[in-house]
């Protein structure tokens, strides 16, 4: 994985040079996306260029680059990286500036960087072979703009290294009320007696492509009830299932929290029929 673009250039990794006075590198003021890639197919394309382009309006970022664009580069960084399983990442700072300076700067262009990374081949629904998740759960102690999915990731990295310091893969985060947020890096599903709930989107979480692709899927298909709600931190303990959500894992199960089994401590059955549909459906959703 060594060609990556850079401001219109494709070149060596080696070779791409970012300046030290970029604001994405003083402030982490950028927005990112990451989007999968199986042989040469782009996982949930759109929506994830859209939750970008949302995420530069509310930056006030301009940039004249539409999804045609984002799309020959992704395709572009595949084909010089040799196929397979990638990773496709998308990087917009506001840019270098002259000095350091809280304010926004004026006339300045932005920083525009992508690469290319393998990942694992795409999650198939056969519950022997799932990766199982042991996660902790802490307090959300991030800022009240978790709805941008902004360079400025430290809050999420010290929620994430919570749970990893404890032996852990993940850490799912509860607001002062004990509802739950998200996960460090996913969103949170919990499933009781069939029905499957997600928190409902705010401030506090992030709009997650697959989350939305999910939601999709499990309404049209309309054998999984599912809700979109508050829940709440002791639901949990009740849980028959619990999953968590990115565009690299997909569905993950969650088989143990804070040391306690999530029901059974298996892989369950609706996880087992979400997945089996999500694969089916996730290359077709062109219309979200």
């Amino acid at each position: 994985m060594s060609t990556v673009y850079l401001n219109g250039d494709y070149l060596p990794m080696e070779e791409a040079k970012i300046s030290p006075m970029d604001r994405g590198f003083l402030f982490g003021d950028g927005i990112y996306e990451v989007v999968p890639s199986y042989d040469g197919q782009l996982v949930g394309f759109g929506p994830h260029m859209q939750r970008m382009q949302d995420g530069l309006d509310a930056l006030e970022i301009k940039m004249n680059i539409d999804h045609t664009a984002w799309r020959n580069i992704a395709s572009e960084l595949i084909n010089r990286n040799g196929g397979g399983n990638l990773g496709i990442y998308f990087h917009v700072s506001r840019g270098a500036d002259s000095r350091r300076h809280h304010a926004y700067p004026e006339n300045i262009a932005p920083t525009i960087y992508a690469f290319a990374f393998e990942i694992p081949p795409a999650p198939v629904p056969d519950k022997a072979s799932a990766t199982c998740y042991t996660v902790s759960t802490t307090e959300d102690l991030r800022w009240k703009r978790c709805n941008i999915k902004s360079t400025a990731l430290l809050g999420n990295v010290m929620h994430y290294q919570h749970g990893h310091s404890r032996g852990h893969s993940e850490t799912i985060l509860y607001n002062e009320q004990r509802e739950l947020t998200e996960a460090a890096a996913c969103n949170v599903f919990v499933v009781k007696a069939g029905v499957v709930a997600t928190p409902d989107l705010d401030h506090q979480k992030l709009p997650g492509i697959t989350r939305l692709m999910l939601l999709d899927i499990l309404r049209r298909d309309g054998s999984i009830p599912v809700e979109e709600r508050v829940v709440m931190l002791d639901e949990l303990d009740s849980a028959d299932e619990v999953w968590i959500t990115s565009s690299s894992k997909e569905i993950a199960p969650v088989v143990e929290i804070d040391g306690k089994p999530v029901g059974d401590g298996k892989v369950g059955d609706v996880w087992l029929a979400a997945q089996q549909l999500y694969t089916a459906h996730k290359l077709s959703l062109i219309h979200i």
